[in-house]
């Protein structure tokens, strides 16, 4: 059970969605509001996505990526792509290898209603048919409890990779708990703490997903030195990143930053200074890559109470209980890129534990972005 006090700053409160209230019943006692989650709530709508089409063709160049495996997919290289359209009425091709085209997922009727198929050669057209008769297989060998049976798949997969008891952190949160100020740091625009964390709202064009694209900040998306303060000390870490990132928010992930900053607690005399080094750096780079994102910051020093430094997972159950709308989290396509894993020179193993502890897959930034 929750309890916000007072109502009024509950309302007014721009950092909860309007729709955040329908899934909740009001009682009030002499002081305080009294919530209680409704099970005949209903999510707010979303928008109507028309169904994919499938198109195929010789890839023109080599910038395109792989959805599924990542890797580029060579000029002239055969591509199978699904297009759909978005919330904002664009068209979204995601680009596949032929042997990474997801075929249950994305069933294809006949290899002669792929638009772009008349166009290929002869031996790349025998290519797509035993494909599509492949996918035709697979579906008929799925039985009707397959989605029933992936999610006990997930839930199992989830309970065991984030076993443990940090993985069953209780934290309490209060909207009246939420501040403008840091201790005795003022927060820069559209910033907020709550308890010892710093986080980003609602930065605009974001959409919560049930896809979500996890990355640290500090040697994973930027370059910094801790001898360096200052909101331009920094630099991109792989020119790759801003390519990447808009391409996974196209894919209607949700982009999330979890990263820690203990300087903001330890320099008590120059608190301000550490405020405005780490939130500018990350306000400068999310304009640099033009992609709206998500801002956790932990601020801690990595004390037994504090619950939200990593590798303890409370920033992103904070995230996924409180900050995207009621939507589940897929596990499966959810990832995290970090590059403290615990390998002989890096700082510690921070980024691993984290994932680990929440059941995500795991990346280092080199792996993910390339060198």
């Amino acid at each position: 059970m929750l309890i916000f006090s007072p109502f009024r700053a509950l309302l007014r409160n721009p950092v909860i969605p309007r729709y955040f209230f329908a899934h909740f019943n009001f009682q009030k006692t002499q002081k305080h509001f009294h919530c209680f989650c409704s099970q005949k709530s209903q999510s707010p709508p979303q928008p109507t996505q028309m169904p994919a089409k499938i198109v195929v063709e010789y890839a023109k160049s080599s910038r395109s990526s792989c959805k599924k495996c990542s890797k580029p997919i060579a000029a002239k290289a055969l591509r199978l792509g699904s297009v759909t359209r978005d919330s904002r009425g664009f068209d979204m091709t995601k680009w596949h290898h032929i042997d990474c085209f997801p075929i249950v997922s994305e069933p294809i009727e006949s290899a002669e209603s792929i638009q772009g198929f008349s166009s290929l050669q002869t031996s790349d057209q025998e290519t797509l048919k035993k494909l599509v008769a492949k996918c035709k297989k697979s579906l008929g060998e799925k039985t009707d409890g397959g989605e029933v049976e992936q999610e006990e798949r997930n839930s199992k997969r989830r309970k065991a990779d984030a076993s443990g008891e940090d993985a069953n952190l209780e934290i309490i949160f209060s909207v009246s708990d939420i501040k403008e100020k840091y201790k005795d740091a003022t927060l820069l625009p559209n910033w907020k703490a709550f308890q010892t964390i710093i986080f980003l709202e609602r930065d605009e064009g974001l959409h919560d997903s049930d896809k979500i694209a996890a990355f640290d900040f500090d040697g994973c998306l930027a370059k910094t030195n801790v001898k360096r303060v200052g909101a331009d000390a920094w630099s991109l870490m792989y020119p790759s990143i801003p390519d990447k990132l808009q391409r996974l928010y196209n894919d209607r992930y949700k982009l999330v930053i979890f990263t820690n900053e203990s300087n903001i607690e330890r320099w008590k005399n120059k608190r301000q200074t550490a405020v405005d080094s780490k939130l500018g750096r990350l306000n400068n780079f999310i304009k640099h890559v033009k992609v709206p994102m998500q801002v956790f910051v932990a601020c801690g020093l990595g004390n037994a109470e504090d619950p939200f430094r990593k590798p303890k997972p409370g920033m992103w159950q904070i995230m996924e209980k409180y900050f995207n709308s009621g939507i589940s989290v897929n596990m499966d396509q959810s990832f995290y890129v970090g590059d403290a894993a615990g390998r002989e020179n890096d700082h510690s193993d921070a980024d691993i534990k984290f994932a680990q502890a929440i059941g995500l897959k795991f990346y280092v930034p080199e792996e993910y972005f390339g060198a």
